[in-house]
């Protein structure tokens, strides 16, 4: 009954993780609203501001600036399935004797749906850097476009909207397939609300717990909380997705706590590692009413199906976490805000991926937000980590969420230097 992707020994761990607090990025007070966009499609080489003796030399060079790192952007028409607004990328590689492919699972959501729905896409690519997308419903192994959308399960958690959160090729004798398939785990939302109290601020949503800001208020206010929780769905070819039924009776994996624990709110972003056979990881986020601030926590399965919560870990939210190749820690990319108030992208590293989580340091993260009027100028977050092993160099890439003006967003790029994981720059390719 255990799933399978690697040959690793079990590691048995029955004691709740101890939590660590950054000093530097922090969820104490976040903005982040949703607003309407304006679409970009530029080309980016290098980025200049000196003046030129042509105005139009001038001119396309600081339009190169602004989209530094933009490797997709909403949907160019209208009736794109992707034109209001689009994040979480996860983001696989595959290698052959002949050929690297990539793709890439993002939500999406278009004016169109009334409500405002997320739904989740694909998109490839042949370097990572330039992708093909499409505007509608794939109707084929090898088109492109919107993969899943929301429930249609009036009992269901995600009748509102769904966001992946991970990727992982697999089997399981729990699940029926001749081979190994995909396994999405990913974040389902209802219409249900669930109220909640605290000192010190107030907290007013949009259609999904991602959308909203925090206040600060003197009195004690309760608001109302949309609930989300992780769910399951398999597939053979990345497209065509079957949901799994977790043990909640909404399908759900697994339910919120009670109202003392952290995770009474909400769950969401559930990120799973592959440890070795019969210990998965998952990651994930909610937000902890009694501190004021976003946690990450973490749950364990042997068949990645039924889960064991372990107790928060990390304050921060929209957790990455990858095994490093080269010597096994663990590396986990996450948001928080920074000190200058904006969103942004820190790293932690553990060497079991259990406990002891060190924080690098960082006054801007590791990816630094856009400045002046570029893209990712409002902040960055949601990332996504890829090693490229097999390189000669063992460069790393950061997929990642960046809001800009008007609260515009887009997916971009950042590669490391060589093996240094401490700073991220930029991709500086050509955004098509």
């Amino acid at each position: 009954m255990e799933a399978t992707a690697a040959n690793p020994s079990i590691v048995t761990v029955s004691r709740t993780t101890q939590p660590y607090r950054s000093s530097t990025l922090s969820f104490r007070y976040l903005t982040y609203r949703n607003k309407r966009f304006f679409p970009f499609s530029l080309t980016i080489t290098r980025c200049s501001t000196t003046k030129s003796s042509q105005d139009s030399t001038l001119e396309s060079s600081q339009s190169k600036c602004l989209t530094k790192g933009l490797v997709l952007d909403l949907g160019i028409s209208k009736d794109s399935w992707d034109s209001e607004d689009i994040g979480s990328p996860v983001v696989k590689r595959f290698l052959s004797d002949n050929e690297e492919r990539w793709y890439m699972w993002y939500h999406g959501s278009s004016s169109k749906q009334n409500p405002v729905s997320d739904s989740i896409g694909l998109a490839v690519s042949n370097n990572g850097i330039h992708w093909e997308r499409g505007k509608g419903k794939v109707e084929s192994n090898d088109d492109v476009g919107l993969v899943m959308s929301f429930g249609e399960d009036w009992w269901g958690f995600d009748t509102a909207s769904v966001r992946p959160g991970e990727v992982v090729i697999m089997s399981s004798s729990k699940v029926r397939a001749n081979s190994s398939v995909y396994w999405m785990y990913y974040t389902g939302y209802t219409t249900e609300t669930v109220e909640f109290q605290s000192q010190g601020f107030t907290s007013r949503f949009g259609g999904n717990p991602e959308r909203f800001h925090l206040c600060n208020e003197s009195v004690e206010k309760s608001r109302v909380y949309y609930r989300s929780l992780p769910g399951l769905a398999i597939s053979q070819d990345g497209r065509h997705w079957a949901r799994i039924e977790g043990e909640h009776h909404s399908g759900a994996l697994f339910d919120v706590g009670s109202e003392k624990d952290w995770d009474f709110l909400y769950i969401a972003s559930p990120h799973v590692v592959f440890h070795g056979n019969g210990d998965l990881r998952m990651y994930y986020h909610s937000f902890d009413a009694k501190t004021g601030e976003f946690w990450i926590g973490m749950a364990r399965s042997r068949e990645g199906i039924k889960w064991l919560k372990m107790g928060k870990i990390i304050v921060g939210r929209y957790p990455c976490v990858t095994r490093n190749k080269r010597d096994g820690s663990y590396l986990m990319a996450y948001e928080g805000v920074d000190r200058n108030g904006k969103m942004s992208i820190g790293l932690a590293v553990s060497k079991d991926g259990l406990t002891d989580w060190k924080l690098e340091e960082y006054e801007e993260g590791v990816v630094a937000v856009g400045e002046g009027d570029a893209w990712d100028n409002e902040g960055v977050g949601c990332p996504y980590l890829v090693e490229m092993d097999g390189d000669s160099d063992h460069q790393w890439r950061l997929y990642y969420r960046g809001v800009g003006n008007g609260g515009r967003t887009g997916i971009g790029l950042a590669v490391s230097e060589g093996n240094e994981i401490t700073r991220f720059t930029k991709q500086r390719g050509i955004h098509l």
